[in-house]
């Protein structure tokens, strides 16, 4: 059987790219240009496209075109973290870390090991934990603004494991899942494992638009939509009261569930109510412990309606059977004794300091960020491509986030995400300074 007419082209264009005969950098024909070209449909050069950008070849960018991309390996979705040069700063990923932890850590242990029944520990525990766990979790919820009876809780490995269960237990392959067009990148790839149908909800500088959403659950039947309303991953907004309350109201008319993140949500002092307290039968609440006490420390929950928590316990049961006795021990511990409180208001006032670190060194720039978090969003000059400023980047030692990661629209924001919180404090001044003159650098 012979190969798809597309196919011809796509594999002519790989291997130009991968030949070097068409260098990173090099812009492409439009779709257009490239169906009249060569005769084709316009849909079949837009598959051609999509096929090269699937494979990293190529990148689209909004406005601009489709361009061949640097294939260093330092952007995208899963970007290479061996840098060629000694590391001057990870600013890819976010892993806070208080001074004294490793203490923190050592002295929990002891206390867990010198009390109660310790062997009790190496049971198997039951998928969703204890409910005296969950019900120390719900208890720590409610300062979050969220009331739930500890039924409703289901402890997870990290929040990762918490939006999987989520998912599986809500959607089918197939299904419409309505999303952020610049979302956390983790819900890419549950998407795709499970064969969601992402749509993308516009965004604006307030938040997702709800005009558009609204739109989109008229014209498809969106089965669910993930939304991180406070301190947003990668925007840092914090949706108001009545943005939260329209949201609400859409997902009860359209008769769709809100998966509310809340990974980040610990950042802000006076956050409006959680979705989850405006609509409570139709929104799973997701969050977890590693970015508030420590990224190793894989300990998530699920706030879930009655009618999911059987669908979403056989789910754990089949991912994990149980959950860990020594972790689940742990964090419950510190959130018992008000660690993780401690820890949280220890977060808000670093980030605030690495944040106004930022400002100075980025004054000028394009950037967008809430002013006591972990995230800057870098919008890009249009001469400098988000994937060849990475690998700048790379050769001076610091890893950066590009935009592509975030999108989940074709074309990607020409724009980096920086994240702040991994390089001590005392160095991150002269990363973001070391990051700036490279940019200044890159020439028009």
């Amino acid at each position: 059987m012979r190969p798809p007419s597309y196919k011809a082209i796509v594999d002519e264009y790989a291997a130009a790219i991968r030949s070097g005969a068409l260098p990173a950098g090099t812009r492409l024909p439009t779709h257009r240009s490239l169906a009249r070209e060569r005769r084709v449909a316009l849909a079949t050069a837009t598959r051609v496209y999509a096929e090269l950008a699937a494979a990293g070849l190529v990148v689209g960018e909004q406005g601009r075109g489709t361009f061949v991309r640097q294939r260093a390996g330092y952007d995208g979705l899963e970007p290479s973290r061996t840098l060629p040069v000694p590391r001057v700063a990870d600013l890819s990923f976010n892993q806070p870390l208080t001074p004294g932890q490793g203490d923190l850590l050592r002295q929990a242990l002891r206390t867990l090991a010198a009390s109660g029944d310790a062997e009790s520990l190496l049971h198997q525990h039951p998928p969703g934990g204890h409910r005296h766990d969950r019900a120390t979790v719900a208890t720590y919820l409610l300062d979050r603004g969220i009331d739930t009876a500890p039924e409703n809780v289901l402890l997870t490995n990290g929040a990762q494991q918490a939006l999987d269960c989520v998912l599986r237990t809500l959607t089918h392959p197939g299904d419409v899942l309505a999303v952020d067009a610049l979302s956390y990148p983790g819900i890419k790839l549950l998407a795709a494992a499970h064969g969601l149908d992402l749509a993308p909800v516009p965004v604006t500088p307030a938040g997702p638009d709800l005009d558009a959403l609204d739109r989109l659950c008229h014209a498809r039947p969106v089965r669910a939509v993930y939304t991180m309303p406070t301190v947003h991953n990668p925007l840092g907004w914090v949706l108001d009261q009545a943005r939260r309350e329209r949201l609400a109201a859409l997902a009860t008319t359209h008769g769709c569930t809100l998966i509310e993140d809340g990974t980040y949500a610990f950042l802000e002092t006076a956050p409006p109510q959680p979705l989850h307290a405006l609509a409570p039968e139709h929104t799973c609440y997701v969050a977890g412990l590693s970015k508030n006490v420590a990224p190793g420390l894989r300990f998530g929950f699920a706030v879930l309606p009655d009618r999911l928590l059987r669908a979403a316990t056989t789910q754990l049961r089949t991912a994990a059977w149980g959950t860990p006795g020594l972790i689940t021990a742990l964090a419950t511990g510190w959130l018992a004794d008000g660690t993780v409180a401690r820890l949280e208001h220890e977060r808000r006032t670093d980030a605030a300091a690495r944040q106004t670190l930022a400002r100075t060194a980025l004054a000028g720039l394009a950037t967008t960020a809430h002013p006591a978090s972990y995230i800057v969003w870098l919008t890009l000059e249009p001469h400098q491509r988000p994937d060849h400023v990475a690998a700048a980047l790379a050769t001076e030692g610091i890893l950066i986030s590009t935009a592509d990661a975030f999108a989940t629209t074709p074309h990607h924001p020409n724009a980096i995400r920086l994240a702040l919180a991994t390089p001590p404090l005392a160095d991150l001044p002269a990363a973001l300074t070391h990051l700036r003159a490279t940019l200044d650098a890159i020439a028009p």
